[in-house]
Order: structure tokens, then C-alpha cells, then sequence
């Protein structure tokens, strides 16, 4: 994938969806977005980092926030420009290309988008291979890449510049800030060559996301063996199947939290509850742990074959919950420590995916 044309956008849009573990913000506002700034500018060129020169400035750039607000409350349009500038200035240095902080649903896209406007090229990876809910769950702290500077502003022109003495700082003062400004905003964080970028990210994963997202429109339109061949795709495997029976949600501390439970579809004694923070985290059935996190756990509607953000979660929904494998280097030591359920306040280790379901 060298180009983003607007055909494309449906299928990157599910497969972020899908890597995204049901967060990264709704990829709805992103698409019309992308679409807008494809029409006004042309295709958005896709490079790997190994392609720009080793010692040019890449600029990350995401939303963050609660992806219950981010529904309902979308960017002016302004806020892109304003954060990326203000990370140039503060550098002395102009960017070279664009990239995602994260794969999710709004924020596989709006980097696109952003490239777009900017005539810049968007580089094919990301910092985690998935989508987490902090600012220092990244492999780039694993790699001790800092977070900072990082620069934040929000629809009304609110803008902030950070120095943090670490990354987990960096993440506090980013969410107190977002809090206050309305618990959405666009920022960017991480600022590295492209050198950096190509030793520490997570590379290749916009091209993942579109091949994933093929797989799930061929099983849309019925195609022979789309499922199977979905699953080979994203290495995944069907944990349960269900209903929902129940959700409970609550934005608290600038987090979507919340718990779905499902009942089987063939055997109603069988009940899975998936925990939320933002994103999906850990599948247990009948409390005993099926996937936790760093691995990606996400939910896909079994009629329609769209994969479901955590906000369009809704009762009587069928649904599949899926496994797959996090990028190598979150089952470390050190990737465990940093993104396993501990890291967020549950008393349960890592549990890796149950494929014999």
C-alpha cells in the first residue's frame, strides 16, 4: 500500500477497528475527514521509515481522550496544525513526515488525514501495534524513547507544551490537562528520526490494518473462506461466541471504564465478561482468565462482520470475541511489567491466549 486512495478508507477503517482492540475513538468523524482531505488534496503517500532521510524529524500525532466523548465532541480542524507546529518550534526543526501514536479507530485515520493537509508522507507504523489507553504504554518506552516534549491543544485553541521526566509523567500531565479542556484533544508526543522510528517502532502496521481490513469486507459480501482466511491474517482465533446480556459503562478520570458480558450462543451456562478501559482488556469466562492484556482481544458482530468499537457496544448484540497475539516484544519481562493486567490495577498476571476453545 504506497497510496491512500479514498477507496481505501473503509478497510483500514475496520482493520484499525479490529488492532485497536475497540478503542482509539470511533473511526466515523476520521473517515469523513480523510475523505475530505483526500478530495481537496489527492492520495496520502504511505513510506516506511527506512525510505525518508535516517536524521528527518517525524511528527506522531493522535487524540486522546475518552471515547465516549470523542462521539459526541470531533476536532475543529485547527487543533492538527497548532500541535504540530508548536512541536516544531520547540525542536527548531521542521517535520518530515507524519505518523499514528497508535493503532486504533480514529487514530489509524486522522494521522491521514492530517498527512493530507499537510502534503507530508505518513510513515507506515506506529509505537504499539494496537491501542492502549496510556501515553507511556508504548514500545518506545520499552526502548527508553521519552515522551516529551509534547504539545496538546484542543477545539477552542487551548494549548499546552510539555517536559516530563519520564514517560509515566508525561501521561499524568496529559491527562489532567485533557480533563480540564473537555476530556478530548489532539496531540503529539514521542517526537524521533526516522531512524528512531525504524530501530524502535512498530513497523508496517497501517499496511496490516488494510490487509486485515480487506479480510473482514470479503466476509461482508459472503466471500468463500473470508473467515478463515481473516483469521490467518490477523493470527487470530475465535475465544467465544455471544450475546450480550449486559453493559455497564462510566467515564471517570478521563477513561472510559466499563464490563460486557455475554452468554453463549449454543451453551447458556456459559457466560465471558470483557473488561474495558478505553480498550478491551481481559476475557474471563466463568471469572477464569481466556486473554488478558498486552495480547489484543476484540469483539466483531457475527452477522454483519464489523468489529465493534467499545461505545457501540449494545444489547442483544452477537457477537465474536477474538484473540490475537501482541507484537513480540510486549511478552517480555519488561512489556508485561508495562502493559499486562497489573499495570492496570488488576490483581490477575498474563495469561496467554487460550486457542484451544
Amino acid at each position: 500500500m504506497r497510496l491512500v486512495r479514498e477507496s481505501d478508507i473503509e478497510d483500514l477503517a475496520l482493520g484499525a477497528v479490529v488492532l485497536g482492540t475497540g478503542g482509539g475513538g470511533d473511526p466515523l468523524i476520521a473517515k469523513i475527514m480523510l475523505r475530505q482531505a483526500i478530495e481537496r488534496h489527492g492520495p496520502v503517500r504511505v513510506v516506511s521509515a527506512g525510505e525518508i532521510d535516517p536524521d528527518g524529524l517525524v511528527l506522531p500525532i493522535g487524540m486522546i481522550g475518552a471515547p465516549t466523548v470523542i462521539v459526541e465532541k470531533f476536532p475543529s480542524g485547527d487543533e492538527a496544525r497548532a500541535v504540530l507546529h508548536a512541536m516544531e518550534a520547540r525542536l527548531g526543526r521542521t517535520g518530515v513526515a507524519v505518523m499514528p501514536m497508535e493503532i486504533g479507530g480514529m487514530n489509524s485515520l486522522f494521522p491521514l488525514a492530517v498527512a493530507a493537509e499537510l502534503g507530508l508522507p505518513v510513515v507506515d507504523a506506529d509505537f504499539m501495534r494496537r491501542a492502549f489507553p496510556q501515553l507511556e504504554m508504548t514500545l518506545l518506552t520499552l526502548a527508553e524513547v521519552p515522551a516529551s516534549p509534547a504539545t496538546l491543544c484542543d477545539a477552542k485553541g487551548n494549548s499546552v507544551l510539555f517536559e516530563a521526566v519520564d514517560n509515566r509523567m508525561s501521561e499524568r500531565l496529559l491527562r489532567a490537562s485533557v480533563a480540564e479542556m473537555g476530556m478530548i484533544a489532539v496531540f503529539s508526543a514521542y517526537p524521533m528520526t526516522a531512524s528512531q522510528v525504524e530501530r524502535h517502532a512498530a513497523t508496517g502496521s497501517l499496511t496490516l490494518c488494510h490487509e486485515i481490513g480487506r479480510s473482514l469486507t470479503a466476509i461482508q459480501a459472503g466471500a468463500p473462506g473470508a473467515y478463515e482466511r481473516f483469521l490467518a491474517v490477523s493470527d487470530a482465533v475465535i475465544l467465544f461466541s455471544g450475546k450480550v446480556l449486559d453493559i455497564e459503562r462510566r467515564t471517570t478520570a478521563g477513561w472510559a471504564r466499563g464490563t460486557v458480558a455475554l452468554e453463549h450462543l449454543d451453551q447458556p451456562d456459559r457466560v465471558m465478561r470483557v473488561e474495558i478501559q478505553n480498550e478491551n482488556l481481559i476475557a474471563l469466562e466463568d471469572g477464569e482468565p481466556v486473554a488478558t492484556v498486552p495480547d489484543l482481544i476484540s469483539l466483531i458482530d457475527i452477522e454483519t462482520g464489523i468489529p465493534m468499537t467499545t461505545e457501540a457496544l449494545r444489547y442483544g448484540q452477537r457477537l465474536h470475541v477474538i484473540g490475537m497475539p501482541a507484537e513480540h516484544r510486549w511478552h517480555t519481562p519488561e512489556g508485561i511489567a508495562l502493559a499486562g493486567p497489573r499495570a492496570f490495577g488488576y490483581d490477575l498476571d498474563y495469561f496467554p491466549i487460550r486457542r484451544d476453545r
